[in-house]
């Protein structure tokens, strides 16, 4: 009887931290990377909870409304975001100007386990979607 050697497995591509079932270069990777624009408010919400989970400051600076966005964002070292549960969007489409989307965010900080429920606002800004701001509850 022969032994067969295992071929080594290629790494898997790690997953969007999105929860859409792509890797991270393929969805939101392309987003913050600039090769692509969001299409809807909820892929730029999407992307966004990726860029706060990547830290990625520069790309929720940019998918920010200027009137609105902050001149810089601070990234509690203590915080770790650990999944999304888009709850419900309205408008949005490519015929609406603006459009809402609601969505819980689980973290953990601390160890105690936490969650962020917001209803946020997006507009078209220059032909892009934007994050304008959002009510979140306590």
């Amino acid at each position: 009887m022969s032994r067969r050697a295992r071929r080594p497995q290629p790494p898997r591509p790690a997953p969007c931290p999105c929860g859409l079932p792509a890797a991270y270069d393929d969805c939101c990777g392309r987003l913050h990377r600039g090769q692509a624009r969001a299409a809807t408010p909820e892929q730029l919400m999407r992307s966004r909870y990726s860029a706060f989970v990547r830290q990625d400051e520069a790309y929720l600076l940019r998918s920010w409304h200027p009137d609105t966005r902050p001149p810089r964002v601070d990234f509690d070292p203590a915080l770790r975001w650990r999944g999304l549960d888009v709850l419900a969007t309205t408008e949005g489409s490519a015929f609406h100007t603006t459009g809402t989307v609601e969505f819980r965010a689980h973290y953990t900080e601390r160890g105690h386990a936490g969650e962020l429920h917001e209803n946020s606002r997006f507009v078209r800004h220059d032909g892009e979607w934007v994050y304008v701001d959002g009510d979140v509850d306590a």
